[in-house]
């Protein structure tokens, strides 16, 4: 699919779609909760399909309606020998310490880019936990034998949290005394945050320390029978819409929770920093342009912003200073090298040093073909950058935003000023 840009500004109300990042984790939480889970306000997108999918691999019994989902389970994992669990990075390290939780092999499979996406960290942690792992590659597939037996572990988190995340979901299903899980170099912490967040929900509060020693007891577990969860909208899908009217316009977002633990919520710090205006109305956050200032932001707890900020950062004033390229290897791309071969195809000068990127601003931008490396937020930074392109721009590719937003496309022809 081929999409022509050419939008100079923005106006008009936009409701956000739900966090697939939160649903795959009431997803995960639910299979593993012996009762009724009641999920309000789904989305639609390639990953969010991919967790309900495997929900039916592993044994839960699935009621859809509309964006309503209701999830029953046993709690015991079981059911096919194998998952696939799309091109969801999120969902294969949620599920592959879930699925090590049945007493019998299942192997996890992959499709795209996830393939290529390590997890390492699974081959030497699981193996702690008396689970058999066989892999090649260290990436998918990968099959695991368990049970897995819950015990007091260490574990580096400095290549995703979302590694953590598995492994807190599996510890809190399968631990019949107090356990600690020991994290070292913990990244990303307010996911943790979103992960513990729901765990409460489902009735297993989780107490850390700082985010290296989590106390995991469930004797102190209270978990309720049918579980209603309405999923709060996703962060990261508006970063765009606040990116595009921060350059030019006023958009009305609705949707969005003003005390989110979701990482890309600094969006907001970073805007006022450049200029934009910002009014928050119960549930709806107005915004308009304002100043176009330079900006220094460290994302390393926050590395989806990396794309959109980029395009943001050269529109803006003098120079900008991204911070934590280290965390973009391993997505749907290696974004670091996506990112500058997108600023060097703009004509944006830009320069690294070390773990920061650095981006002159400019006036305008080249027109360009983009061919998306199957990433949907690196498309959606190419589309962003049609505000200051000098013609139109190609994205090629542009389905991939299918993965996150499938009406992304949609919202932009109808939102948008050409």
């Amino acid at each position: 699919m081929k999409v022509s840009l050419d939008f100079k500004s923005i106006s008009g109300t936009i409701s956000i779609p739900p966090s697939k990042s939160i649903t795959q984790r009431i997803c995960a939480a639910a299979l593993l909760h012996r009762g009724q889970t009641k999920i309000k306000n789904i989305g639609s997108s390639n990953d969010e399909k991919a967790a309900i999918n495997i929900l039916q691999q592993l044994g839960a019994a699935i009621q859809l309606k509309g964006n309503e989902m209701t999830i029953l389970s046993d709690s015991n994992v079981r059911g096919n020998t194998s998952i696939n669990c799309g091109e969801s990075g999120l969902s294969a390290r949620l599920f592959i310490p879930i699925a090590a939780l049945s007493n019998q092999p299942i192997t996890i499979k992959g499709e795209g880019s996830l393939l290529q996406r390590p997890m390492l960290f699974f081959q030497e942690v699981l193996t702690q936990l008396n689970v058999s792992v066989t892999t090649q590659g260290a990436c998918l597939p990968f099959r695991v034998s368990g049970p897995l037996q819950a015990k007091s572990i260490l574990v580096n988190g400095n290549l995703s949290s979302q590694f953590i995340s598995g492994l807190l979901l599996a510890l809190s299903a399968s631990a019949t005394e107090s356990i600690i899980l020991e994290v070292d170099n913990l990244v990303s912490k307010p996911y943790i945050d979103l992960t513990l967040e729901i765990l409460s929900l489902f009735g297993k509060t989780i107490h850390h320390q700082n985010y290296h020693y989590f106390h995991i007891n469930p004797s102190f577990f209270s978990v309720p029978q049918h579980i209603e969860i309405t999923v709060e909208s996703d962060w990261s899908s508006a970063a765009f819409w606040i990116a595009a009217a921060t350059i030019k316009g006023s958009l009305v977002l609705s949707g969005l929770n003003q005390k989110s633990n979701q990482a890309d919520k600094i969006m907001l710090h970073i805007i006022g920093k450049i200029g934009a205006k910002t009014l928050w109305e119960n549930d709806v956050l107005k915004i308009s342009s304002g100043d176009l200032n330079a900006f220094d932001a460290d994302l390393t707890d926050a590395p989806d912003l990396f794309p959109v900020l980029a395009v943001l950062a050269a529109c803006c004033d003098e120079q900008s200073k991204l911070t934590g390229l280290h965390r973009l290897a391993h997505k749907e791309s290696n974004r670091a090298e996506s990112i500058t071969q997108l600023l060097a195809q703009l004509a944006v000068p830009f320069a690294v040093e070390q773990d920061t990127l650095i981006i002159q601003g400019v006036k305008y931008f080249n027109t360009i073909e983009y061919d998306c490396p199957n990433d949907h937020r690196m498309a959606m930074a190419a589309a962003l950058a049609s505000m200051r392109s000098e013609g139109r721009i190609q994205i090629m590719n542009a389905e991939c935003v299918n993965k996150s937003y499938p009406d992304f496309w949609k919202d932009l022809t109808i939102n948008g000023k050409f």
